[in-house]
């Protein structure tokens, strides 16, 4: 017996390893299997919020954002509404005189014809609005709505995650980074030292002076100094500890 779109479209959901791809894929990944989930939608599109403003930041037809600019631009629609309030909302027939009659005006003069909004949600809060569109009026019913929200719940999952994993992985290599820096930072104060008749704190200030009388980065003058004393033998400074030790 063959599997129903929503099972096949979850089925697909966790499978999705949120490693394989950035946080941009994995939206993109959503918006796909969501029109799978719920076949009377045509197109979809996710609301989230964009350097702090709600956008339509993925959608599988160009369409949608269009259609969206019209809610963000009066500050109310379904989308917004749905991810606000944290509810479904539905426009079963744009062409009639309803509710937001930008966002209505806007999603009729595109062909469609009703759509339907799910928050979203992750431990009672909203991270964003799936928004489903259908060139068709009255296209969603109650089997749309409940399916809409199964795969809504387990795609909001997924984008946290995705989130998650991402946050973690730039603090990671952020972290290294520092790491490194530090080290080479330490590295090059020893060789500063080296000759003897300067501590730590002068060794570090020297760098620092360096760093901004060139205006680069301290980590890339002690790098500099490192790379420099690198297979040299003795204690006598090359060109670069010398222009430092003399600043």
């Amino acid at each position: 017996m063959a599997e129903s779109p929503l099972t096949e479209s979850l089925a697909a959901l966790s499978r999705f390893f949120v490693g394989d791809g950035t946080v941009h894929d994995t939206l993109h990944r959503v918006s796909d299997l969501t029109v799978e989930a719920v076949p009377a939608a045509d197109l979809t599109g996710i609301t989230m919020l964009v350097e702090g403003r709600p956008r339509t930041a993925i959608f599988t037809d160009e369409m949608a954002p269009e259609i969206d600019q019209a809610q963000y631009d009066a500050g109310d629609g379904p989308c917004l509404r749905a991810f606000r309030e944290q509810r479904v909302t539905q426009i079963e027939s744009t062409r009639e005189p309803g509710e937001w009659p930008e966002f209505r005006a806007a999603a009729a003069a595109h062909g469609i014809g009703s759509t339907l909004s799910f928050p979203l949600m992750l431990e009672k809060a909203a991270v964003g609005a799936m928004n489903l569109y259908s060139f068709e009026e009255r296209a969603f019913g109650d089997r749309d709505r409940e399916n809409g929200e199964l795969f809504a719940a387990q795609a909001a999952i997924v984008l946290s995650n995705a989130q998650a994993y991402w946050d973690a992985h730039d603090l990671s290599r952020g972290l290294s980074e520092a790491m490194r820096s530090r080290a080479v930072i330490e590295q090059a104060k020893g060789i500063l030292m080296a000759p003897g008749g300067i501590d730590e704190d002068q060794a570090f200030e020297m760098l620092t002076r360096a760093s901004q009388r060139e205006n680069i980065k301290l980590r890339d003058v002690a790098r500099r100094i490192v790379v420099g004393a690198v297979g040299r033998d003795g204690a006598t400074p090359n060109g670069d500890e010398a222009s430092i030790q003399g600043s």
